[in-house]
């Protein structure tokens, strides 16, 4: 109860500081149309920024029952597609079968069972797990990896682990790790040009993919997000921030948007590297495109969102996301409802 006091006051506080919103009577206004139109209380209006005074076409925004009926739809998304997407280990060893460019899966563990190839071992304390993940860089040859819980989202149960700082890394995540089903994988060396705006986590662009009812595949829209202060992931919901990528010229564009729990802020530049945001050119756009619409006709979920990095070789698949959260590419789109294909997917669903 606490923490949702807290959270509630960071938001009243975003918003009573925000200097770009419209005056009460509007705002006031505004809220009550998107209650009548949405048939819901108008959380979402406030969540997502609407009464800031560049937002003209707020009822284009999804409520939180359009995020639900698209979410659960059984005509969007198929049992047999979305466990694959959901577990982590099975889309890892799936795609690796396939031949796609995904972070190479070394070895994953059930709790405190521990498999390596053909292997498997019981850890049961932070110093075994600490001497295996040693074995682990020994036998690979790499001094780091990435380990990820199978199941969660959101960047929850990600953790980085370094050679050079293996035992405080270890001492720090061991209860998460040996509590939890997990996988690890070898760590996507990120392009250059990526890595002048944030070094310290693999960015990606999230791709909202649909499959439509004539089975043609589209890419809805494109966002991108990066992480910052330090942190190694850049999850919209672990405080990182995210823009839109302009689809035809892959490119970002605009100012950056940020959960309103974290401060909300809209950015010119990263606020760790002062690197311009708009009008950045995205390397292997194209390639990431071409990528994403081939690994829907593998997956054929009806809709997706694909986390894609952008390594100096060309993109590479982190995962897919069956149920995936609208509130982020649509706040970056601009209101999905006003994209020519979005009353065909709530039809659909």
């Amino acid at each position: 109860m606490t923490n949702k006091i807290a959270l509630f006051n960071k938001r009243i506080s975003v918003f009573i500081k925000d200097k770009n919103r419209k005056s009460l009577f509007r705002i006031c206004k505004e809220a009550f149309i998107f209650w009548i139109v949405k048939k819901e209380k108008p959380y979402f209006y406030f969540g997502k920024f609407l009464y800031r005074k560049n937002i003209l076409n707020y009822t284009d925004y999804l409520s939180n029952k359009e995020v639900h009926k698209i979410t659960f739809s059984k005509n969007l998304h198929k049992y047999q597609f979305a466990s694959l997407l959901r577990n982590k280990l099975s889309f890892a060893i799936y795609m690796e079968q396939n031949s796609f460019p995904v972070p190479k899966l070394i070895s994953h563990n059930f709790k405190k069972q521990f498999y390596y190839k053909t292997k498997k071992y019981t850890i049961n304390t932070s110093e075994e797990l600490a001497q295996y993940i040693e074995m682990i860089f020994e036998k690979t040859q790499t001094a780091t990896i990435f380990i990820k819980s199978m199941t969660e989202m959101g960047g929850t149960g990600c953790f980085l682990i370094t050679k050079s700082n293996l035992n405080n890394q270890v001492s720090e995540h061991a209860n998460y790790i040996l509590s939890n089903e997990c996988i690890h994988q070898e760590v996507v060396v990120q392009h250059p040009e990526i890595n002048k705006i944030y070094a310290h986590s693999i960015n990606t662009i999230r791709f909202d993919t649909y499959i439509d009812k004539n089975n043609n595949i589209h890419i809805l829209s494109a966002f991108m997000r990066f992480g910052c202060g330090g942190n190694v992931v850049d999850n919209g919901s672990s405080g990182g921030i995210y823009l839109s990528v302009d689809i035809q010229k892959g490119e970002l564009k605009g100012l950056s948007h940020q959960l309103m729990k974290y401060g909300g802020k809209q950015l010119q530049k990263h606020p760790d590297t002062h690197t311009q945001f708009d009008g950045f050119s995205i390397p292997y756009f194209t390639e990431s495109l071409a990528l994403v619409k081939k690994a829907v006709s593998y997956i054929p979920d009806r809709i997706i969102g694909w986390d894609i990095a952008i390594s100096p070789d060309g993109p590479v698949i982190i995962e897919g996301n069956d149920n995936n959260s609208f509130i982020t590419p649509d706040i970056a789109f601009g209101g999905y409802l006003k994209h020519p294909l979005f009353n065909e997917i709530l039809e659909e669903a």
